[in-house]
This record gives structure tokens, C-alpha cells and sequence, in this order.
């Protein structure tokens, strides 16, 4: 009589397996199946987005392999975004709300939980290093400056990142230098830049020497680059929302030498198209546009045409692609990120290719803190630095998820099937950006 079939427990095979295939076979199996999903890690908010980044990109197993370890391996600096943003603590918030805070107040400390609860809460700590381990992200030129000129609202955003960075040491820390961030990449550790959304200005209007003056105090507190505009008109220039762009100002072009010489790069990834065409040939060191898109590949006001890419690219400076969908046009999915970036590098070349994602990894907490907040006092409407020209796109959930700013290591991999060599794109990671801070250290 013949025996019927009994399913092959993993218990019953390695009962049946010899030594030997215990020891090397049945072990390589096990390897071989945990790095076929190395880029999970468990956090849904992480993995979903990859599951659909994975599906557009459609790669063989080797590509993974290959992508997490050349990402892993490489310096990877953020040429501008955010840290991984915490949960808000609602209990403190709505005790805030019961003390009578105002909307303004209650919108610093909003910010405030948001950038550095992590010095706080050893939950918000964990979420907060877990999301830059598993986005491989070594250093981030960090937007610590709100969106302006007045030193007094720059400051604010520079007060709550340098309290995470001094609590969090040395997991997280503030740098000033590219071998500061080398450094950080040997031992394991992870580190913010600092950035600022404008010039901080005296606004006195008494002289250009005394007007420039923060320039060098903000340079001291560790800020390293700064926007030469927001989205509107300034006194240096014109933003990308004005509709009429009359280019640099020649108190823009004093700025601009202020900046080159105390050491601070000049970025002009929210400037209009003449005012950053004008700030690159005013620049005598590398500059940058650190979070754009390419108009030669999709037209729109916040990317950077051709000629001014080229004129950022002839200071020695690099455009640093955005992860936002409707700036980089078409699907606007992770395909389009890398459509960019190939444009950048064949028509100007890797080493004036960066990534800068503008958008955020946010704790898996939040929504539920959240939801436990009492009703606030409203801040104003319409905010001056968000007025905005018209613009009809419509972005779809698969394509914000397909470039979350966890997903850094399927763009290493886009650019692998791109078939750039693994020297382009360790430049694109983060050695573009590296040589440009170590070019105007001073």
C-alpha cells in the first residue's frame, strides 16, 4: 500500500536534513529570502510607500542587492528638507489651549513639538533615528529658518533643531564642515546642517554694511546656506511667485558677496528664474538651487529653465531635485524624479546633480495625538509667503507615496536601472553637496 503524502514541515526538513546542508544550504535559503525583502522594515508607513515605488520601478533582485548596498555604503547628504517630524504631544498642547495661548503661540509650539519631541519622548527619539536609519540619509541641509527676512522669525526654527541636536548627541548631531559629516557616516551617526528661508535683515535701512550684519551672528549660530528669496519680492530680488521678475537687486548683489565672504552658500531654489540666473553670475563661490526641478523636462514656475541651470552649474555650484509632484510634472511619481535627474546629469553633468527631497517623514503617532486635540483659535488665512500663481495640477496618492522621503534608497535604485555608474551616483547622493559646503567654508 502506498504511503500518502505528508506536507514537509520546516521541523520535519530539518529533521531530515543532513549536517552538512544545516550548515550551508538550508542557511543560504534563509539568507536568500530575507534579502529578497531587505527593504522591509516592519513600519507601514514606510513599507507601503516602497511597495509602490518597488512597483513602478519593477527590479530584479540583483538591482535591490545592489541599490542597498551602494546606498548604504555612501555619504548620503540631503542637499535641503526636513528631519523626520514628531508627534505632537496633544496633552501639552491642550494644556496650552486651556492657559489662553494665542494662535501664533500655539503655532510655535506646534513647530516646536514637531521638530524636537524627540529630546523629550523616548518613543518620538526611536521613531525619529528609525526613519533615518531605514532612509540611509547620513546628514540633511535642514530648513531651520521660517520663511522671511526677520531675524526674530529665522530664529526660532534654529532655537528648536539645535535643541534636538543637543539632546539627541551623538546620535544626531549639528555640523558645520563636509569632514564633520564624513565623520558622522564612520561612526554610525546622523546629522542636521543648518538652512535658513532668507536673509536675515536688520531691516533698519541705515547702510548695506549694517543692514548685512546677522549674516555673520546666523553664520556663528551654525546656519550654512540661505535663500536668497522666499516666494515673493524681497529687497535682494524677486521670488518664483511674482509674476514679474526684475531680477537680482544690487543690495542683492552686496548679499550675495556677504555671503561668499563670511561662508555661507547662497541658494535660490525659491527665486525667480532672472533673479537666480543674475545671483549665479553675482556668485563668486558655488551656489545652489537646492530643491527644484528641471524646466527642460516639465515647465513650472518653481523649477529652474536650462540657462539658469547652467549658470548655477558655472560657479562649480549643483540643482538639487525636489520629491513634489506637481514641480516635477508628468506622472510626477518616482519616475518622473528620475527623469529629472537624468536630465541634469547628461546635459550638465553628475557632478552638478544633487537630491533635495522638501518633504518629510512624519512619526506614525501623530494622527493620533492629533486626534485627541481641543479646538484652537485659528491663525490667519492665506499666509504671504504661500501665495502662490494658479496651477491646475492634480497629484494622485501613489505618486506623494512613490517619493516619500523614506523611499531615498529606491532612488539610489532608479538610478542604478538608469544605468548610472555607482561614482555618479555616490556624487548625486551626497559628494556633490559635500564639495560644495567644503568649497565655501571660509
Amino acid at each position: 500500500m502506498k504511503a500518502s503524502a505528508v506536507p514537509l514541515s520546516r521541523r520535519l526538513l530539518l529533521q531530515k536534513l543532513p549536517l552538512a546542508a544545516l550548515a550551508g544550504g538550508f542557511h543560504i535559503h534563509v539568507r536568500s529570502q530575507e534579502s529578497r525583502e531587505r527593504w522591509r522594515t516592519g513600519n507601514p508607513a514606510i513599507d507601503r510607500p516602497r511597495e509602490i515605488a518597488l512597483g513602478l520601478l519593477k527590479p530584479t533582485q540583483a538591482q535591490i542587492d545592489h541599490a542597498w548596498e551602494l546606498h548604504f555604503g555612501s555619504v548620503v547628504f540631503e542637499s535641503y528638507g526636513f528631519a523626520p517630524r514628531c508627534a505632537i504631544d496633544a496633552e501639552g498642547f491642550n494644556a496650552a489651549i486651556d492657559s489662553g495661548a494665542s494662535a501664533a503661540e500655539l503655532a510655535d509650539l506646534r513647530e516646536s513639538m514637531s521638530m524636537n519631541r524627540n529630546a523629550s519622548s523616548e518613543r518620538e527619539r526611536k521613531e525619529f533615528l528609525d526613519a533615518f536609519q531605514a532612509a540611509g540619509v547620513t546628514c540633511i541641509f535642514q530648513n531651520t529658518g521660517e520663511e522671511g527676512s526677520d531675524p526674530m522669525r529665522l530664529i526660532k526654527r534654529l532655537a528648536h533643531f539645535t535643541k534636538a541636536t543637543d539632546a539627541l548627541k551623538p546620535a544626531l548631531s549639528k555640523v558645520t564642515t563636509a569632514e564633520e559629516i564624513t565623520a558622522l557616516k564612520k561612526a554610525g551617526h546622523v546629522g542636521l546642517c543648518f538652512t535658513t528661508n532668507g536673509v536675515p535683515l536688520m531691516q533698519d535701512w541705515e547702510s548695506v554694511r549694517d543692514e548685512l550684519r546677522f549674516i555673520r551672528i546666523f553664520h556663528e549660530l551654525g546656519t550654512r546656506m540661505m535663500h536668497v528669496t522666499y516666494n515673493r519680492r524681497n529687497p535682494l530680488g524677486d521670488g518664483a511667485g511674482e509674476p514679474h521678475d526684475g531680477g537680482l537687486s544690487d543690495f542683492g548683489r552686496a548679499a550675495i558677496a556677504e555671503m561668499n565672504k563670511i561662508g555661507v552658500i547662497a541658494d535660490v531654489a525659491h527665486s525667480g528664474w532672472k533673479t537666480a540666473l543674475d545671483a549665479a553670475r553675482a556668485s563668486a563661490k558655488p551656489m545652489v538651487a537646492s530643491h527644484t526641478s528641471c524646466c527642460g523636462v516639465y515647465e513650472h514656475f518653481r523649477g529652474k529653465p536650462d540657462d539658469t541651470i547652467r549658470a548655477i552649474c558655472d560657479t562649480g555650484g549643483l540643482v538639487g531635485i525636489c520629491c513634489i509632484p506637481r514641480f516635477l510634472g508628468g506622472k510626477g511619481d518616482i519616475t518622473a524624479l528620475l527623469d529629472h535627474l537624468d536630465h541634469l546629469i547628461r546635459k550638465f553633468g553628475a557632478q552638478h546633480a544633487a537630491i533635495g527631497c522638501d518633504v518629510a517623514y512624519t512619526s506614525r503617532f501623530d494622527k493620533e495625538e492629533r486626534a485627541k486635540l481641543k479646538k484652537a483659535p485659528s491663525g490667519p488665512a492665506g499666509r504671504w509667503e504661500h501665495l502662490w500663481p494658479k496651477d491646475d495640477y492634480i497629484t494622485t496618492p501613489e505618486a506623494d507615496l512613490s517619493v516619500a522621503w523614506s523611499n531615498w534608497p529606491l532612488f539610489t535604485l532608479g538610478l542604478i536601472q538608469r544605468g548610472h555608474s555607482d561614482e555618479t551616483i555616490r556624487q548625486i547622493l551626497g559628494g556633490n553637496m559635500l564639495r560644495v559646503l567644503k568649497a565655501n567654508a571660509v
